[in-house]
């Protein structure tokens, strides 16, 4: 499955994919609490980027912040939450 793919995907789609991908699709649908519940038990640099997207989205900079130096990867603000969606789908699809 494409990062373009896993944006338009029915649910029955997603959740044959991995819990990664899964937490991914929840955010791209809206479904904040369902995503941040996956991320959260996602415990890899992965999930912590993952994690801070979520918290990007949510508009907590400063909790992204610390998600985004768990992981090892540079913050990102709101303007950026297409772009860094479809780069943490890119390698998680991968």
């Amino acid at each position: 499955m494409t990062a373009a793919e896993l944006k338009t995907a029915t649910q029955a789609a997603a959740e044959s994919v991995s819990p990664e991908a899964l937490a991914l699709w929840h955010a791209k649908q809206g479904n904040w609490n369902a995503a941040h519940n996956i991320a959260q038990d996602i415990h890899t640099k992965m999930g912590s980027w993952i994690h801070a997207l979520l918290h990007v989205i949510e508009g907590d900079q400063w909790n992204a912040d610390y998600w985004f130096a768990k992981a090892g990867r540079p913050s990102h603000g709101p303007k950026e939450i297409d772009k860094l969606w479809d780069e943490i789908a890119g390698v998680v699809l991968s």
